[in-house]
Parts: C-alpha cells; sequence; structure tokens
C-alpha cells in the first residue's frame, strides 16, 4: 500500500507522526505521505514539523514523505502556497478538489491542476474534461479516495479520468486509525468506482511514481 494522503495531530488527525506510520507499517503500507491541512497562515509550522517524521525511515521499514494538502485557498492563491510549501521542503503536495461534501470555492481544481507544483487533486468532485486534460499536461495525480463522503464521486472521478488517460490513484485521506486501509482493500476501493481488477490493479501501481 502507497498512501499520500493522510493527517495527522499537525492538522485534523488523531494521530501524532510516529503511531501514524507505526500503524501503516501495521496495514502493509510501503510508503506513506503525512500531508495535513495548510493555508499561509499554517504551512510553515506543518512542513517543519511534519518533516521531523522522516526519521521513522531509519527504524521502521517505510517511506515517510512529508507533505502539505492545501484546503479550501482561494483559487488564485494556490499556486504562489504550493511553490512555498515546495521551498519548505514539502515532497509532495496536495490539494482539495472540489468534493461536493463541501462548500470548496468554485475554480479550485482548475487552479490546481494549473500548478507545476501540485502532485495530487484530491477527491476532484465532479471535475470537467478540460480540467483532466489539464492535470494531464501537468502531470497531476487525480484521487480515488476511500474517505467517507467524499467518495460519492469516486465513480465519475474514474470513469473520466479512464477515458482521458488521467494518472489515478488511490489514498485515504486518513484522519483517524480506522481510516489505514490494505492494498487489497484499495482494490476493492479502485474497482468500487467501476474499474476491472486489471485496471484497479494498474490504479495501484501509480502510486509507485512517488518512490521513483
Amino acid at each position: 500500500m502507497i498512501d499520500m494522503h493522510t493527517h495527522s495531530i499537525f492538522s485534523d488527525g488523531e494521530l501524532i507522526p510516529s503511531e501514524l506510520v507505526r500503524r501503516a507499517v501495521v496495514h502493509g503500507y510501503r510508503a506513506i505521505g503525512i500531508t495535513d491541512h495548510v493555508d499561509f497562515s499554517n504551512v510553515e509550522h506543518v512542513v517543519s514539523n511534519v518533516k521531523k517524521a522522516k526519521y521513522l525511515e531509519d527504524e521502521l521499514d517505510i517511506r515517510v514523505f512529508a507533505g502539505v494538502e492545501i484546503t479550501h485557498v482561494p483559487p488564485r492563491k494556490i499556486a504562489p502556497l504550493a511553490a512555498m510549501a515546495k521551498e519548505m521542503g514539502a515532497e509532495v503536495v496536495v490539494v482539495h478538489g472540489e468534493t461536493i461534501n463541501e462548500p470548496v470555492m468554485p475554480g479550485t481544481n482548475a487552479a490546481a491542476v494549473e500548478c507545476e507544483d501540485v502532485d495530487i487533486l484530491a477527491h476532484p468532485g465532479f471535475i470537467t474534461a478540460d480540467e483532466v486534460e489539464k492535470a494531464i499536461e501537468n502531470d497531476v495525480c487525480l484521487e480515488i479516495t476511500a474517505r467517507n463522503g467524499h467518495n460519492r464521486t469516486n465513480g465519475y472521478v474514474a470513469k473520466i479520468g479512464m477515458e482521458l488517460g488521467a494518472t489515478l490513484i488511490v489514498d485515504t485521506d486518513t484522519h483517524s486509525p480506522g481510516n489505514l486501509i490494505t492494498r487489497d482493500f484499495a482494490r476493492k476501493v479502485a474497482m468500487g468506482s467501476g474499474l476491472t481488477e486489471s485496471q484497479a490493479e494498474s490504479v495501484l501501481n501509480n502510486s509507485l511514481r512517488f518512490l521513483e
């Protein structure tokens, strides 16, 4: 299991990084991204603290990626914040997409896929074909999520993503211990979005890009 979208106590997660990573190891994780929610008010605090969790790589058989999830930030401010996070040492930049479950500002998806510093557009809701094409152009992954609520549009994201050739990945958006999943469960999440078993396996393998 490779999961690039999780949260710790540095935003709204329940676990300190060491427990989050240890529990991920028990679930068979090969790599985990700790991508706590940020805007301009807390990005420096989050990145500097989450980076410290990389010490766990010396003790546990897992890769730990320090990252951020840019969340409810006005679209015009997403690109400069993503650049700032990368300059501070964020290895993975996720943008909180236009899920139907929250009042995300219109234009968030478009701003995220236009930005070369963004790695993943999380739970993008009813993303448009033009936005998918731009995500392909800028190598932004589109997320199929295991997170309840946000997963209501997984079928739409998987369908349009596969039709247009986007890079789809499966993440958990973990906030609590019970949100972590095994690779087998991740495959079921992908198949539940309408993918065949072979397509689901291919989507899971897309996350290997973060280990390269």
